[in-house]
């Protein structure tokens, strides 16, 4: 992993909380604040529990943690010895047509994407709100700006972030809590394959083949996909800016998408993103 350096500031403090931190986009963000001189507590369901030391001052601790479990992330942030910089990284995906999705599926995409990032971010807020002074990043995606067919479940959790990240940005900026959603588009880590499909047999009779061909394309996609790396540099810099963006789209082929998309009309963005993840 290549070490990321820091700019000459870090305006929020050194004690970093990392969910999902285990692998992909959480473990690298984890990884590379160590590596930086952070002090890093990274949490996930199922995680071997140990600390490492860094050079240069870091460290990574690792906990096991389930953010969906408000009363047990509430009691673990708030006996954290500091909550400086949160990086909610923890997520899975749902695969499926909006029209045969099964609830419980829909469910539990919302509890953890949406709901997890709530839990951890709450008890974070109010730590940060009392010292006056904090930074919270959410790991989106660029389908929490753009609904991918076949994933209408998880682009609903990715756009909730979205609109909780713009809040929490007004709300606390008078106490000096700055926030940032962060949004990468295809990635190559462990969410492929972990991805839940919804009667993929079934789904690809009513829609001539789509969906299983939808679905191949994305899993193509991610994993030719840039390194996870490539957002934890976002994340780490995030430290050093006073003032951060809204958001930031990974990579500057999807900063352009987000542009063109901004100006084009309803069926612009349908076409494009139907050749994109619809093929025939």
């Amino acid at each position: 992993m290549r070490k990321t350096k820091m700019r000459s500031r870090n305006y929020y403090g050194k004690n970093v909380f990392v969910t999902g931190a285990s692998s992909g986009i959480g473990q690298a963000c984890a990884r590379m604040f160590a590596e930086n001189g952070f002090t890093v507590t990274g949490v996930s369901r199922n995680t071997e529990e140990r600390t490492e030391s860094f050079p240069g001052g870091g460290s990574l601790t690792l906990r096991r943690l389930d953010v969906t479990d408000e009363a047990a992330v509430k009691e673990f942030v708030d006996d954290l010895p500091g909550v400086d910089i949160a990086v909610l990284c923890a997520g899975m995906g749902v695969a499926g047509p909006a029209e045969t999705t099964a609830s419980e599926l829909t469910r539990r995409q919302m509890e953890v994407n949406y709901f997890g990032t709530l839990n951890a971010a709450q008890p974070c807020l109010t730590r940060m709100r009392e010292q006056h002074r904090g930074l919270l990043v959410v790991i989106g995606s660029i389908a929490g700006r753009v609904s991918i067919p076949m994933q209408s479940q998880y682009s609903a959790s990715k756009y909730a972030l979205e609109a909780f990240t713009d809040a929490v940005r007004m709300e606390m900026k008078q106490y000096g809590v700055k926030a940032c959603i962060i949004e990468p588009g295809d990635t190559k880590t462990g969410f492929t394959a972990a991805r839940i499909m919804q009667d993929a047999d079934k789904s690809s009779d009513n829609y001539g083949g789509k969906f299983e061909k939808s679905v191949a394309k994305m899993a193509a996609d991610e994993q030719n996909g840039r390194s996870p790396d490539s957002v934890a540099k976002i994340a780490v810099a995030l430290a050093g800016r006073k003032n951060p963006p809204a958001r930031i789209p990974v990579g500057l082929e999807y900063k352009a998408l987000m542009q063109l998309l901004r100006i084009m009309p309803d069926r612009g963005k349908e076409f494009i993103l139907g050749r994109m993840y619809l093929p025939k």
